[in-house]
């Protein structure tokens, strides 16, 4: 009897023979991106037979660009992963709260109002015998030494009031923090060519094989043709796989 999974391809197989469709995997892209000026082309030229072999084992079209076909955009994002740098997962409420009792002043109040509260309870041992041959405390010292513990509790309930504002005070700046940044990524736009047409993206919908037009700022390509270009090489970030472009 035939055992199904015998026929049946591991993930890592299947991703392999995808990114064979392209003739270039995504660590061959990404060791060409690390390189800079001329040995980068030259790399182009050795290995892949210069850009326009290149563009052709991308599947791309220098001057039109790529079809745009959602099921071809969608497959390299699957293969080549997504133009985005996944967000850091967010401290929870109970973290937040962790790290504001990690403050010195905190931890030392903490500390007195345990010792004020330890005190306020303990009765040392035949104190009541010793009572017995003095004179008999009035009303008003009875009632101080059974409220001591009020002190060492106020100085812990002031200490959660503390930790407690302090921590959504955290939770309410990281949260409108990621809502400017998500604003931030979805109005950043980029002039890409897509089956001869010049459209604006958001930068996590370019894909490996778009031809983008470079106006300013940071980005992992190779050039085509340029215009009154200036750029530097050196203070390029090294961002691993970039969009061809």
């Amino acid at each position: 009897m035939t055992n199904p999974t015998e026929h049946t391809l591991p993930a890592n197989s299947i991703l392999e023979s995808r990114e064979g469709e392209f003739g270039c995997t995504v660590m061959d892209l990404r060791k060409l991106m690390e390189l800079r000026s001329s040995d980068a082309v030259d790399q182009i030229n050795i290995h892949y037979g210069g850009v326009t072999s290149l563009c052709s084992r991308l599947q791309t079209n220098p001057v039109e660009g790529l079809s745009g076909n959602p099921a071809d955009l969608e497959k390299r994002k699957q293969v080549f992963g997504q133009n985005l740098i996944p967000p850091k997962k967010p401290k929870t409420f109970l973290e937040l709260v962790w790290e504001a009792l990690q403050d010195v002043t905190l931890i030392i109040l903490e500390i007195a109002a345990i010792i004020s509260l330890v005190l306020s309870f303990y009765r040392p041992p035949g104190g009541e015998n010793e009572q017995c041959g003095l004179a008999v405390s009035s009303p008003e010292d009875e009632g101080e030494a059974e409220a001591g513990w009020i002190e060492g509790a106020a100085i812990l309930f002031s200490v959660i009031i503390v930790v407690l504002v302090t921590a959504f005070n955290d939770w309410s700046k990281e949260k409108q923090f990621r809502g400017l940044q998500n604003r931030i990524e979805k109005e950043q736009k980029f002039s890409v060519i897509r089956n001869g047409h010049i459209i604006q993206l958001p930068v996590a919908e370019i894909v490996v094989g778009d031809i983008a037009q470079i106006k300013y700022g940071e980005s992992s390509v190779v050039l085509f043709s340029s215009s009154s270009v200036s750029y530097t090489s050196d203070t390029l970030p090294n961002r691993g796989l970039g969009p061809l472009a």
